[in-house]
């Protein structure tokens, strides 16, 4: 008789049966599909700002700095205001001798900021091919490469870099984070991540208000065959 009430058994009951956490049985009377935003039509300082709101700081002792995302900005963003954020962020990073990134909140992030991350680590020569993402719905395969240039300078190759994950680090942030520990350039330090996905579509069933939640594309890391997704980092 309580609708909410099936929705988990019949969540306890998929998880039992495939043993992936990802996927969930939701009972949803108000429910509205989510429109992907389009990129706000307001001014690069104004953009700049909210990102900074999601970003923190600072330069610790001993010369190591230490950067805090919450969210993973995009390629189309990042074009921007990325004038703006070397001035707030990076001018500020580069002239340390170690850096910890901070991914124990980062919970949320865009596809295509995974190569502008990882590359700010590695050499414009050569190329890397950083990861793969199966798309189930349109049926391809999008590999993500490093990038030859970028805004600003990179951090290279040979300073420390530490990434700190928790139990809630999920999706787009597992994603860089096994990135860059498979090329041996990050060392990753805290509790073992989510196990998310990189897209999760969440679809009806029939003419009611249950929905299941469902992960349609796979990240497969190039060096390793394998994903980060269920088990985490």
């Amino acid at each position: 008789p309580d609708p909410g009430t099936l929705a988990s058994v019949l969540t306890e009951g998929v998880k039992n049966t495939i043993g992936d956490s990802r996927v969930k049985v939701t009972y949803e009377p108000e429910y509205v599909p989510a429109v992907p935003p389009a990129m706000p039509d307001i001014p690069p300082e104004q953009l700049a700002g909210m990102i900074k709101a999601t970003v923190k700081v600072e330069v610790l002792d001993s010369n190591i700095a230490y950067l805090k995302i919450q969210h993973i900005i995009g390629e189309e963003m990042a074009q921007k205001v990325g004038p703006l954020l070397l001035e707030y962020i990076w001018d500020k990073v580069l002239p340390t001798s170690a850096m910890i990134l901070d991914f124990r909140s980062a919970v949320s992030g865009e596809l295509s900021g995974i190569p502008y991350i990882v590359s700010y680590y590695t050499d414009s020569e050569p190329l890397i091919h950083i990861d793969s993402v199966y798309d189930r719905p349109s049926d391809i395969t999008t590999e993500l490469w490093s990038m030859p240039t970028l805004l600003g300078k990179r951090y290279g190759t040979s300073k420390p870099l530490m990434i700190l994950t928790s139990k809630n680090t999920l999706g787009v942030a597992e994603d860089v984070a096994y990135c860059l520990k498979n090329l041996k350039r990050a060392t990753i330090v805290g509790e073992n991540t989510a196990g998310g996905t990189v897209k999760i579509d969440k679809i009806k069933v029939g003419d009611t208000d249950f929905y299941v939640s469902v992960p349609v594309a796979k990240s497969i890391n190039p060096i390793t065959g394998k994903s980060w997704e269920i088990d985490g980092v």
